[in-house]
């Protein structure tokens, strides 16, 4: 979800889910040790869960970085050890970690020390031949005794030879089942699922086996997908129209735009908001056709509403958008 779900993205979200823990795009700790650290680490608080996933393998880097992390207060610090793409494993860091899950245990040590924050993992089901239930229990079970006590697992193993990060997101296959066999292995650590998971009905059978369910493109693609998860696990939720969560956004939107920020850098995370109803072509070519000028401001969202289509009440507000059959989740 790199360059993905930034601050903009996050708080877009957050309109859509009260309840869900919002995770940030992955930061490397270099980057806030040795660079812009309030670049990468602030947000608004509505944000709240927020999480931060950082990369790296350097566990003096790693707590410098957690430390200031905790300055802002973030709920959790997550380790990435997911990410198969050339550019991560070329730094040591991400999927190609599971094969030294002691590296990754002082990882977790040392930015432990520094923070009140829970420190999680994120990782993969294996890596390249590396896969079976030992090959994961043993990284896990490092973990675990070094005090971890959070995992969210991508139910996919990672090729690190040979597929680009996109073909990792589809073509080794999912296995829930493994992830179910290591909940019942840790039966007190708590265990995350992500992976595939782009319909309800599917968040319902995995949380018969785990602790909870992250989703990620899925919830990028057809962002209203959010809203109906919340309302379906808290029924005293109302949940908003689309258009509602247009007009909630406007306030924050000009308060950026204020603040120097250029439109399209929000606007992009809204594209998939009317996903499934008629009119979302005409919704998302107005903002792609004017979002992007000079002096765009927050009306051409409302240009982008009034430019679709009559719609009934239930398509344009309350909805359920069309349940999408391809690939997209993280």
């Amino acid at each position: 979800m790199m360059d993905w779900t930034d601050r903009h993205c996050r708080y877009f979200m957050r309109m859509l889910s009260p309840g869900a823990i919002l995770y940030t795009e992955m930061v490397t700790a270099a980057a806030i040790v040795h660079g812009d650290a309030d670049r990468f680490l602030r947000y608004h608080e509505a944000e709240h869960p927020i999480a931060l996933q950082l990369g790296g393998s350097d566990a003096d880097w790693m707590a410098q970085a957690a430390a200031r992390a905790s300055e802002y207060g973030y709920d959790e610090i997550n380790i990435n050890v997911g990410c198969p793409s050339d550019r991560v494993q070329s730094g040591q860091f991400g999927a190609c970690l599971m094969a030294q899950p002691d590296i990754v245990a002082g990882c977790f040590t040392a930015m432990q020390r520094e923070t009140d924050a829970p420190v999680t993992v994120k990782t993969r089901i294996g890596i390249d031949d590396n896969d079976d239930d030992v090959f994961l229990r043993t990284f896990v079970d490092a973990l675990v005794a070094a005090g971890c006590r959070k995992f969210i697992v991508h139910a996919r193993i990672a090729i690190l030879e040979g597929l680009s990060p996109k073909e990792n997101r589809t073509i080794p296959p999912l296995n829930y089942e493994r992830v179910y066999r290591l909940k019942r292995d840790f039966p007190g650590v708590e265990i995350v699922i992500n992976g595939g998971l782009t319909d309800s009905a599917q968040v319902d059978e995995v949380l018969r086996h785990v602790d909870g369910a992250m989703i990620g493109r899925e919830a990028y693609h057809r962002p209203y997908f959010l809203a109906e998860l919340e309302q379906r696990f808290d029924s005293t939720w109302t949940i908003p129209s689309r258009a509602e969560v247009v007009e909630t956004m406007i306030p924050y939107i000009d308060r950026q735009l204020a603040n120097g920020v250029a439109l399209n850098s929000i606007s992009r995370h809204m594209l998939g908001l009317f996903t499934g109803c008629p009119g979302a072509r005409a919704w998302r070519r107005y903002i792609s056709e004017h979002a992007h000028r000079a002096g765009a401001g927050s009306e051409v969202l409302i240009n982008a509403l009034n430019a679709m289509p009559p719609m009934p009440r239930a398509d344009t507000m309350h909805g359920p958008v069309t349940q999408r059959q391809d690939e997209v989740s993280q």
